[in-house]
């Protein structure tokens, strides 16, 4: 998976890209935008993984015209071009792992439109998610996508992971919300597709085919994404669950109740433990899972009520307490201990390994017995969050890359987990993307036929395949480790 070390090397015997060809991107953009420097590349070497590939050049665009320049130039010199938004991702998949040029597209940070008449906004792939949330609802509007790095990730890398949130569950992920797209094709074309329109069933659906395409087709510069009324009222609770059973089941008790909440977050005794060392919250300790519920709506009374609703069915369930949260500040402090999670496993063990599963909801239940197995067969300690609402879990292996059999430990875990969550009829990613640190498990979820297809449309989009080359799709060719 990530071998023996889990390291990767960061230089090679040589440079992908020449003097001239150096010579060349500075001037499509300007000497000041190219970054060749060992010490300035090191800098995009890396994202939110173990994974490390050093960059040949960091080329930064201003403008659409700049980006298909950029890839015109790679397309007939055959150098591998790398997207990259803010590095946040979980999958590798913005780590160069050809070299070749880095695209590094934070310049590209305008939100170009705000529209309360059609309801959208129209931003540059360099937007950071978090930001535009404060500029839409200034305006009393809401963009729902809020994955957990939203005050870092950027709207571009958001649309290539398809990226999720807590509040997925109620109102669904990014591919719900983008219209319409500006791509440039590994080529240097520039595509535009998708309308503002609120129907359009207008040919082929190319919008969602670069929706979650991980960079490997083209490259977004500019989005139309759907935006809803902000919800007038928010409340949030706490719940505490002595067997971990209870609240994987709380969510069928709710929808039993004909309510969908806007987010159903499980923190699980191992992560519980982490928070607590690391952030003081006052959690409860004596306790095997924690539920952070959320609910919004028009107005006060009305989300009072069907929050009452929750904690019934949270107490069905088998809940010992459930504090609903009178305030905007207590509300605030609730959601910081999900925040607080990934500062505080890291802390935990000099290393860990972020994974990232879906099962259906029904099977939630089962996943979270397996996850304690393999935990304790390979002597392991696996904290496990996420959506629980969607069945979109997140074990985290706690470990110590310098530790060999450990590692080999590690790697066998991680096997193990992708194979339950396809057998229980889920998914190997339901919101990190495969990239590059699941790309040789994809056959297990994947058949023959799928993956030849989509490699078919890989080439159709990208025939030189210059394009974020080796992520996604299985190869034999296996980083060297130290």
């Amino acid at each position: 998976m990530w071998g023996k070390s889990v390291s990767f090397w960061l230089e090679r015997e040589f440079a992908m890209v020449s003097d001239k060809a150096i010579s060349r991107l500075q001037a499509i953009v300007g000497r000041e935008r190219v970054l060749t420097s060992l010490e300035e590349r090191t800098v995009y070497a890396y994202d939110g993984t173990w994974a490390q590939y050093l960059p040949d050049v960091v080329v930064s665009p201003h403008s659409t015209e700049e980006v298909a320049e950029i890839l015109r130039l790679a397309n007939e010199l055959r150098i591998p071009v790398v997207p990259r938004g803010a590095g946040t991702g979980l999958s590798g998949g913005s780590v160069p792992v050809e070299g070749g040029i880095c695209l590094n597209l934070v310049r590209m940070n305008r939100i170009l439109e705000i529209s309360p008449e059609d309801m959208v906004a129209v931003v540059q792939p360099g937007v950071v998610n978090g930001a535009l949330q404060k500029a839409v609802e200034e305006r009393g509007l809401f963009y729902p996508p809020d994955p957990a790095s939203m005050n870092q990730s950027t709207i571009g890398g958001n649309i290539a992971e398809n990226a999720g949130g807590p509040r997925c569950l109620k109102y669904g992920v990014t591919r719900d919300y983008v219209m319409a797209l500006e791509v440039v094709l590994p080529t240097g074309e520039i595509l535009r597709t998708g309308s503002r329109a609120l129907k359009n069933v207008t040919g082929f659906n190319l919008v969602g085919i670069f929706v979650g395409s991980e960079g490997l087709l083209g490259v977004v510069t500019e989005a139309t994404l759907r935006l809803i009324p902000k919800p007038a009222v928010t409340l949030s609770a706490m719940a505490s669950y002595p067997k971990l059973e209870g609240a994987s089941e709380t969510m069928g008790a709710i929808l039993r109740r004909g309510i969908i909440p806007c987010a159903l977050e499980l923190m699980d005794a191992a992560t519980i433990h982490c928070v607590e060392e690391h952030a003081h919250l006052g959690l409860p300790q004596d306790v095997e899972a924690v539920l952070l519920i959320s609910q919004d709506g028009p107005d006060h009374e009305v989300v009072l009520r069907q929050m009452e609703i929750i904690a019934d069915a949270c107490q069905e369930s088998g809940a010992r307490n459930v504090e609903v949260a009178a305030t905007p500040e207590e509300h605030e402090a609730l959601w910081s201990a999900r925040r607080a999670v990934s500062p505080s496993l890291a802390r935990m063990r000099p290393n860990k390994l972020g994974e990232d599963i879906s099962v259906p909801p029904s099977k939630v239940t089962q996943a979270l017995r397996e996850l304690r197995r393999i935990s304790e067969r390979y002597q392991l300690p696996i904290p496990v969050f996420g959506h629980i609402g969607d069945g979109n879990l997140h074990p985290n292996i706690l470990c110590d890359r310098r530790n060999p059999d450990e590692m080999r430990r590690v790697n066998e875990a991680a096997k193990e987990i992708f194979q339950m969550a396809v057998s229980l009829g889920g998914a190997l990613s339901g919101e990190h993307g495969i990239g590059l640190s699941k790309r040789d498990f994809l056959p297990l979820d994947l058949t023959p036929e799928s993956i030849a297809l989509q490699k078919r449309i890989k080439e159709l989009f990208d025939p030189n395949g210059i394009l974020n080359p080796g992520k996604v799709f299985p190869t034999e060719l296996s980083a060297p480790s130290s």
